[in-house]
């Protein structure tokens, strides 16, 4: 064991020589390692951060919830969007048997797209209000969160279609700016006062927001029925409706159930295609893994030529560093230095040349991904593993780099090394 972390010490300490010594050409000739580990690491460190902050977004839908659309996300919208335009719209009435036949779900929530309109409050108005008609359990299915003392409706304002609302975070700061807290004022809406229940919190830095209430205005379905002009039917405007399983309960039998009550509500034929579509966290999951996968594949690629130019060039320095230093193996060799003794050193020393443009590259990334983080407002970092594997490719690259010099070396006759 001493003799091995004495090998180590040896190598490592002419690596050190060979970067003060030779800067410039050392420099040069690692490089390539260090653009190699930029681009790999750093496109690795890209798309991970990206998943991360998409996948945190997904996870926001839930993974036990199943949302009942016209359109299908895991098929392509080009070749079937006008199909799914003529299908109906989801009806109260459907939501309504939903929600008393199912059996294995624990909540059913609907919902309603009843336009845009315009909110004042004094002299402040805001246009382009997206006003949405929600049932009791949006609040859950939604993932509703309020600021300050704000709230969700309770069952009597529900359930009598009291003139109350929810703000998104942009409108209210519209209407009331940053001084004012709206809990408790009402805006007005085409001649209808309505009051402020609360305040939802502002949506994050995600890239995908399933749940970006910020410029909508909700308010009860039974008061958009009776003061927004909305029939039961629900062919006003968009519908959707969300059912959530009870705990333990498999998805797939839960879909079988929503799809034997849809089908027996809308009268289908058994032969008759389903006109609607059920949608999981599954399937677009299933399709951001193709796309991360990808990128990283590109990142591989891109970065392995850079590698094995880096590897070549290190490859150049071990060279001319056996053939500087021949006589100095020669005597080592005749003082009784065993052949792998020679040969791990000068691995070694290959190995920890190629950690250092390892370090550099990614001491570059760390430097990029900070500055990207901050002019764009979007977290991209270098996380602990993904510096592990850049460590890793370093050692890799360094032993592939220094084997045939170090092979060389190991193999040179100690009387001709001597002489040289």
């Amino acid at each position: 064991m001493k003799q091995f972390f004495r090998i180590l010490y040896e190598g490592a300490a002419q690596a050190w020589q060979q970067l003060v010594a030779n800067k410039l050409r050392s420099f040069l000739s690692l490089l390539g390692v260090t653009i190699g580990i930029f681009c790999i690491i750093g496109v690795k460190s890209a798309v991970n951060s990206l998943e991360d902050n998409i996948r945190g977004s997904m996870a926001k839908l839930g993974n036990d919830v199943i949302y009942i659309e016209k359109f299908s996300w895991g098929e392509d919208p080009g070749q079937n969007f006008w199909k799914w335009m003529r299908r109906p719209n989801f009806t109260f009435h459907e939501f309504e048997t939903l929600k008393d036949e199912l059996k294995l779900a624990d909540q059913v929530g609907f919902w309603q797209f009843l336009g845009a309109k315009t909110a004042k409050w004094h002299s402040s108005s805001v246009e382009n209000c997206y006003f949405l008609g929600i049932t009791e359990d949006c609040r859950d299915l939604f993932h509703l969160e309020f600021q300050g003392e704000g709230r969700f409706l309770s069952p009597v304002e529900y359930q009598t279609g009291t003139d109350v609302c929810i703000l998104g975070y942009v409108i209210a700061d519209g209407l009331f700016g940053a001084g004012v807290d709206p809990t408790g004022k009402e805006i007005n809406v085409g001649g209808r006062k309505l009051r402020v229940l609360g305040v939802t919190t502002k949506s994050g830095k995600d890239l995908l927001k399933p749940f970006n209430f910020d410029n909508c205005i909700l308010i009860g379905y039974n008061l958009a029925r009776r003061g927004f002009g909305v029939r039961a039917t629900g062919d006003f405007n968009r519908t959707s409706i969300s059912v959530k399983a009870k705990p333990g309960v498999d998805l797939e039998a839960l879909k079988d159930e929503i799809t034997g009550v849809l089908r027996g509500e809308r009268r289908l034929r058994p032969r008759e295609e389903s006109n609607f579509a059920l949608n999981t966290l599954s399937v677009i999951s299933g399709l951001f893994d193709k796309l991360f996968g990808t990128m990283n594949i590109a990142g591989l690629f891109i970065g392995g030529f850079a590698l094995l130019v880096g590897m070549f060039s290190v490859a150049n320095i071990m060279f001319v560093s056996v053939r500087e230093r021949t006589n100095i193996i020669g005597i080592k060799m005749a003082l009784g230095a065993k052949r792998w003794f020679i040969l791990l050193e000068i691995l070694i020393e290959a190995v920890v040349l190629c950690i250092f443009g390892g370090i550099l590259g990614l001491l570059l990334i760390w430097g990029v991904t900070a500055g990207i983080s901050a002019a764009i407002d979007f977290d991209i970092h270098l996380s602990m593993s993904n510096a592990f594997w850049g460590v890793l490719v370093s050692v890799l690259v360094g032993v592939f780099s220094g084997l045939i010099p170090a092979s060389q070396a190991s193999r040179m006759d100690p009387v001709e090394a001597i002489r040289k």
